[in-house]
């Protein structure tokens, strides 16, 4: 049976024509099929269209194959959305410059409405990489989509949140589906598919090029309704991503950062320009209107803290976002530090607390 997408995948890797020019030419002749049998006369006829494109698709017609690519789309079970597909996100739809085309691994919701991006910095500070996942916890809790581009730092941090309490999260990359970049995030990638979605309008192989993920960005801002901005300094691709999410009528938000901080510079003068600033999760429920979810559902979600024993309780509660040194959990809950080791230890097994270099530790949860 021939893949009903074939023509799609085949104009979409065509060089020299992008997602712009490839909708243009879909909606000029009325199929992928039409436009890759077109003529160089008939291909010279559409607004816009150069000389140079028009070469490309004849050249590329009898020179690409995609077999290869047809066979893999097959094996690893990848899903091809066309912006005309009803699968297709309406968020999309109403952003400039929409994909033409979706590799898509894990499943997309026919109405997946209630989303927040959440981006930052790729190095981010270790306060920062907790209030990402707290806020993607509590966020995913409340039945919220999160969305992110699986980057090092604040994205990765976002992902693993939500998937901590079964959420569901979009990842979209700056690589084809099959490219897992950065390396280390292959087992995150896995189980977001199950949770989620792995998407790119990149075909499959495409390298993680550095051009590619200042272009990704309109997707990520393109499916929420509201972008937050954890951490990010002055010159950042989260920056990027909230200018995409202003000139698509989405919100921005932003965690206020330490004024002393390289990686504060940015949110901080998000907030000066009107982004709104987060000091909970409930800032963002209420701007945006989330549906709130039945309780019976925010059950299946949410993950109860393990019973805790009236100790390791007293030093659970003790511990936040900042990093606590062990004399100060000592000192602060009275109890003797060998005690206190052991409890801090049992926390760590419980999910509920983790050690930093320099025996410092903080909140896991």
């Amino acid at each position: 049976m021939a893949n009903p997408y074939k023509n799609w995948i085949l104009l979409n890797k065509i060089p020299h024509l992008g997602s712009k020019k490839c909708r243009q030419l879909v909606e000029w002749f009325g199929s992928p099929q039409k436009v890759l049998s077109a003529s160089a006369k008939s291909l010279s006829l559409v607004p816009g269209l150069g000389r140079e494109a028009i070469t490309s698709i004849i050249q590329g017609v009898k020179n690409i194959d995609i077999n290869e690519d047809l066979k893999r789309i097959d094996k690893l079970n990848i899903r091809v959305i066309g912006f005309q597909d009803p699968l297709y996100p309406p968020s999309l739809k109403t952003i400039f410059d929409p994909p033409f085309l979706l590799y898509v691994k894990g499943k997309l919701k026919k109405e997946e409405s209630d989303a927040l991006a959440i981006v930052g910095t790729r190095r981010p500070t270790t306060y920062g990489k907790l209030i990402a996942r707290k806020l993607a916890r509590d966020l995913a809790r409340e039945g919220v989509t999160i969305v992110s581009g699986m980057a090092r730092g604040i994205d990765t941090a976002a992902h693993q949140g939500t998937l901590e309490v079964g959420g569901r999260t979009i990842a979209v990359l700056g690589s084809g589906v099959n490219v897992i970049y950065p390396p280390e995030n292959k087992k995150l990638v896995e189980e977001i598919i199950k949770r989620g979605a792995v998407i790119s309008e990149y075909p499959l192989g495409a390298e993680p090029d550095a051009p590619h993920f200042p272009q990704r960005n309109r997707i990520i801002s393109g499916l929420a309704k509201g972008v937050l901005v954890v951490e990010a300094p002055s010159r950042s691709g989260a920056l990027i991503t909230a200018d995409f999410a202003l000139e698509q009528g989405r919100e921005v938000f932003a965690i206020p950062g330490n004024i002393t901080s390289p990686n504060s510079q940015g949110v901080n003068r998000l907030i000066k320009e009107g982004a709104k600033l987060v000091e909970c999760t409930e800032d963002i429920l209420e701007e945006l209107n989330f549906s709130s979810l039945s309780k019976k559902e925010k059950k299946a979600l949410d993950e109860e803290i393990p019973s805790l024993f009236s100790e390791e309780r007293k030093v659970f509660e003790l511990l936040g976002g900042e990093p606590l040194h062990i004399d100060s959990v000592v000192s602060k809950s009275g109890l003797p530090a060998s005690k206190v080791g052991g409890l801090l230890m049992k926390l760590q097994i419980k999910g509920l607390a983790r050690e930093l270099p320099g025996k410092l530790f903080v909140r896991d949860r």
